[in-house]
């Protein structure tokens, strides 16, 4: 096994992402599925900009498979389907990757993270300017994997809470991300209280695997997460 890996970053429109791959055509996938994508869904908002704007949960469409995958997300975490774009942008990435050969294929597209891999990948925490940002991260070994972060502080994301970070782990990004902006969204107030709803949210969730949240300098953690480990700036 070739311990090489291929790296890219790449930007589509407001989309800013990272490709890991074990090979060169993984790369070249990845960004022809990310700009599919989102140029499908896209025309699909034209047509229906409902699914823009809402923050609630609205009827799954038969295609474009994107914003199906979205809807779905979005049911399940209880919100707007685009607070899962992406994440599925990212899956939907991975899975094509995976179509071409990939044994590693990871896809960061603004922070929420789609991987597939034969060995263990490390991931940082980014929360802006926070203490503990990019200090410590996890070590994901079992695949597949979403990881998918919130911040009522640091995102460009909106959000109803005032977490510095809300991270979610599923199979999926998509479900992780919409997942993390429903953690999020309850994470406030009393630091204890704040922590504990973001975590009784998360797990309330089908099929979401395990919750970290970080508020006020406080660390809380519920479910299955991957082990955390301390990371160089």
């Amino acid at each position: 096994m070739s311990n090489e890996l291929f790296k890219e970053n790449y930007t589509y429109k407001d989309s800013v992402c990272r490709i890991i791959s074990d090979t060169l055509q993984g790369i070249i996938t990845a960004k022809e599925s990310i700009a599919r994508n989102y140029q499908e869904l896209e025309d699909y908002i034209k047509k229906h900009q409902i699914f823009f704007y809402t923050f609630d949960p609205i009827p799954v469409p038969d295609e474009p498979l994107v914003a199906k995958l979205m809807a779905l997300a979005a049911q399940k975490a209880n919100v707007g389907p685009m607070a899962a774009v992406a994440g599925v942008i990212a899956d939907l990435a991975v899975v094509d990757m995976q179509k071409v050969g990939c044994k590693v294929a990871v896809v960061e597209d603004g922070g929420e993270i789609s991987v597939v891999s034969d060995r263990q990948i490390d991931v940082a925490l980014s929360a802006g300017n926070e203490a503990l940002s990019k200090r410590f991260g996890f070590r994901l070994n079992e695949f597949p994997i979403g990881v998918a972060t919130s911040s009522g502080r640091f995102s460009h994301a909106f959000s109803f809470g005032d977490a510095e970070a809300a991270t979610v782990f599923c199979k999926t990004a998509g479900l992780a991300d919409a997942a993390a902006t429903a953690v999020g969204n309850v994470v406030r107030g009393p630091v204890d209280v704040g922590i504990e709803a973001g975590l009784k949210q998360g797990l309330s969730i089908p099929d979401v695997l395990g919750v970290f949240v970080l508020y006020q300098g406080k660390v809380g953690t519920a479910g299955k997460i991957p082990p955390i480990i301390k990371i160089n700036p």
